[in-house]
């Protein structure tokens, strides 16, 4: 189980607790009162698109800001009067790796057990620990600039378990790895809430959020406008949604689909991908195809499936935008949720 160190924090209190965060950089509010908090050993997903404040609130959860106003507590710490003894509670894994490519996997592990106040015998003890954990073992006495994408996110999150943490701060643990790198990645995040630690996501990857978080904070313009479970934010957008993608541009296509849907049709800028609520999922692909095919119109793919939270956050942050086909998740998450300056 992970370790509380000194921690404050007791079992009938959120382990992150963040109420009326206020944050101005000169002119720009980045934070406008946001409020959420995080039960002990579960996964919050943090969501919003560039500028949206995120990073912001991260950023004084992990005391690197200060707010102008409101008040937030880690693992039962003030984070502003008692910053050291949060920062001895959290793990940090940023989206960038922050170790040296000049050593060795097991050398770069023992200098961050070392930096947390290890001895040297303990500090080579918890990096064996740490490697074998994270299938790095094979690896652990080759210099980590060789190491793969995967191999990289896995060690960086290592360093950042050194300390046991009570709460893990994960920025866009995913980025840039393969599919099956990927899913690896999510087998050791369920793995350590599993073993009590609670973590804290932000992720450009929707499907990501869906597959962790047990609850969901979308942040937009400084203020949350969405908290819930996975189901609970769906649930908002309504029934199934009817995709179509055809095999060119059509004028008269989103009339076509008129007749079979229960909202506004939703058209991509090059007109190939079309969507719209529907009442009713039953036999309403085969009529689409019947339809489209009697206007001469041709079609690559019809689906109809339930909501996603591509059509949540889309719904919530750019109305009246359409959300992206069925299966191109990382196409809809990249463009809205990376980069977001601090």
């Amino acid at each position: 189980m992970t370790d509380l160190l000194a921690s404050k924090y007791t079992p009938d209190r959120p382990m992150v607790e963040a109420e009326g965060l206020t944050k101005s950089f000169g002119a720009t509010q980045a934070l406008r009162g946001v409020s959420f908090s995080v039960a002990a050993g579960s996964v919050l997903g943090v969501l919003g698109p560039n500028g949206a404040g995120k990073t912001t609130a991260v950023r004084i959860l992990t005391t690197l800001a200060r707010p102008d106003a409101g008040t937030a507590r880690v693992a039962g710490h003030d984070v502003v009067a008692e910053a050291m003894a949060v920062r001895r509670s959290i793990g940090v894994a940023a989206q960038d790796a922050t170790l040296d490519e000049a050593l060795t996997g097991r050398q770069n592990l023992v200098m961050v057990a070392e930096l947390s106040g290890l001895s040297r015998r303990d500090a080579r003890r918890r990096a064996g620990e740490l490697l074998g954990r994270f299938e790095l073992l094979g690896a652990a006495d080759r210099v980590s600039k060789g190491y793969s994408g995967g191999m990289r996110r896995r060690l960086d999150l290592a360093a950042s378990l050194v300390s046991r943490p009570a709460v893990l701060f994960l920025d866009e643990p995913t980025t840039g790895l393969d599919p099956a790198s990927r899913s690896e990645m999510w087998r050791v995040i369920r793995d350590l809430v599993a073993d009590g630690t609670t973590l804290v996501l932000t992720t450009q990857y929707l499907e990501e959020a869906d597959q962790l978080a047990d609850r969901i904070v979308v942040i937009d313009h400084g203020t949350v406008i969405a908290e819930g479970t996975p189901a609970e934010l769906k649930a908002r957008t309504g029934g199934a949604r009817l995709a179509v993608t055809l095999a060119e541009a059509h004028p008269g296509s989103a009339g076509a689909l008129g007749p079979f849907v229960a909202g506004e049709v939703s058209v991509s800028g090059d007109g190939r991908h079309l969507g719209a609520p529907v009442a009713s999922a039953s036999a309403v692909a085969t009529r689409v195809v019947r339809a489209l095919d009697a206007a001469g119109i041709a079609v690559d793919d019809v689906e109809v499936r339930p909501p996603s939270l591509d059509d949540v956050f889309f719904a919530l942050t750019r109305p009246g935008e359409p959300a992206a086909r069925s299966g191109d998740t990382e196409t809809t998450a990249d463009p809205v949720l990376q980069g977001e300056p601090a």
